[in-house]
């Protein structure tokens, strides 16, 4: 079925915990920190049932039900062909980049489905838990987030040695499911109607079996399960200021589960250290794409941005400043080219789903992270020393001084001072801004630390043509082994 965006404001009215400045969050669709981007999602549930995006984001099954074509899982080059269309579609519709929405997250499933096999062999209801849930999201059309990110401790120590609270882990098990206690990051489970619930160690040493390997689903309203919210920046500053800091602000809470039973149904895998680990080193394969699909949109908004401030002063005609631009250019192409190769070269996976080239999409998401910080930068430095001088909308507004204003912000005739002071807000709050700052930290983390995105790359690039054209090339001997 296709929800509507009303259908889902309604289903935030759930006796969720949520907790945000110290306060209790009484309505989370219509409070001022969380409702940007509730009306973001509920504008994209609503998109769909729309004449004008109907085909691109929908499709039909053999009994004529329509369902959201950004959670149906690929088969054939097509599915990510309409995938991405669909996507840029979106961020388009919202004018913005958004990110946790659920289309990214739930192909954090279709790695699991790919797992079903390993997991079986524990216990076979685990494979048939993951297969019915990737079905409710589709015939639901869940809003799915997924939750990674622990407080740490002492990662010197063992999470036994310390307060076992600090990860995730069982607690008790009954006949109707696994009690846990412990606590998780995640972006969007305030406003979210259910996350995939997983753990982040990766070094399980000789452990075949510990209660921190534990992944689950788990609705935001879980009894026992309390949201605890970072201040939002929503309202810090007027919105024709900070224009993009008031629409998009992902929220991102702290997950206490305090004593959360989780239904036999809910649980997707449990104990095994050696099926955590295989769907830790195997989580992205689908979600990567939309994730660094993305940056990429963010490569187009700072492209935007800094060739319109360079061109309303005429910086434009300059050698110098087009050398910066191209940059700018090659880094958003240098993304597209692996986005595009990553769908071109694909695999099908072990059930039989077809995933984007393991090694071109890693590689391009290391591209686009590593890049994002000295880009974003370069974008500054085009723009110009204007977007941290000036003054807000209620300085162009008084009557006593916007004289000074309007003239000085002027330029010609096609840039008068509205429309400059509208361009630089938006530049400083992409660029410049608390939420500038944050959004530059999340992408760098959102889904693991650099180091992972590298290791991710190292653990799926075939190495075999490289190392046979050197041992051809050095003459070595067949003592060499290449595997």
């Amino acid at each position: 079925m296709l929800r509507t965006g009303q259908e889902y404001r309604e289903s935030l009215r759930d006796g969720r915990v949520v907790w945000m400045e110290g306060q209790r969050v009484d309505d989370v669709a219509n409070h001022p920190a969380f409702k940007p981007l509730v009306d973001v999602r509920a504008t994209i549930f609503d998109m769909p049932h729309r004449e004008k995006y109907r085909d691109l984001l929908s499709y039909t099954d053999d009994q004529g039900e329509s369902f959201a074509e950004l959670l149906k899982m690929p088969y054939v080059r097509e599915d990510w062909y309409k995938r991405r269309r669909g996507v840029d579609a979106v961020l388009n519709e919202i004018g913005g980049v958004v990110t946790r929405v659920g289309d990214e997250t739930v192909g954090e499933m279709w790695s699991l489905y790919d797992g079903s096999d390993v997991l079986a062999e524990i216990d076979p209801q685990f494979a048939e838990n993951i297969k019915n849930h990737i079905d409710r999201v589709i015939r639901e059309d869940v809003f799915h987030v997924s939750a990674n990110t622990d407080p740490k401790g002492d990662r010197s120590k063992r999470p036994q040695d310390q307060d076992p609270d600090m990860l995730l882990h069982v607690v008790k098990e009954t006949d109707a499911g696994i009690v846990v206690r412990g606590a998780k990051y995640e972006t969007a489970s305030a406003y979210a109607e259910q996350a995939f619930v997983k753990p982040t160690i990766a070094n399980w040493g000789d452990q075949k079996l510990s209660d921190y390997a534990v992944g689950a689903i788990v609705p935001m309203n879980a009894e026992g399960l309390i949201h605890i919210c970072r201040t939002g920046f929503v309202g810090r500053g007027a919105s024709e200021d900070y224009p993009l800091a008031n629409r998009f602000d992902e929220i991102d809470s702290m997950m206490i589960f305090n004593n959360v039973l989780i239904p036999w149904e809910d649980v997707l895998f449990y104990q095994h250290t050696r099926a955590a680990t295989f769907i830790r080193a195997t989580l992205h394969r689908y979600s990567a794409f939309a994730f660094v699909q993305r940056i990429q949109k963010t490569a187009d908004m700072l492209i935007g941005t800094a060739l319109l401030n360079v061109r309303q002063t005429g910086l434009d005609k300059q050698q110098a400043v087009r050398e910066k631009i191209a940059q700018l250019v090659c880094y958003r192409e240098g993304i597209n080219a692996h986005l595009t190769a990553a769908i071109a070269e694909a695999q099908v996976s072990p059930k039989g789903l077809l995933m984007p080239n393991p090694s071109l999409l890693y590689t391009g998401r290391v591209l686009a992270c590593t890049q994002l910080p000295h880009m974003m930068h370069l974008a500054r430095e085009l723009c110009g020393g204007q977007i941290c001088l000036t003054p807000d909308l209620s300085s162009f507004n008084s009557e006593e001084i916007k004289f000074w204003l309007e003239k000085y912000y002027s330029i010609n005739d096609e840039w008068q001072f509205e429309d400059r002071r509208r361009l630089l807000a938006l530049a400083r709050d992409l660029l410049n801004s608390d939420y500038a700052g944050h959004k530059l930290t999340f992408q760098l983390f959102a889904q693991s630390p650099p180091f992972a995105h590298l290791n991710a790359v190292y653990m799926n690039h075939d190495f075999s043509d490289s190392l046979e054209f050197v041992k051809k090339a050095a003459g070595l001997s067949d003592n060499i082994k290449l595997d």
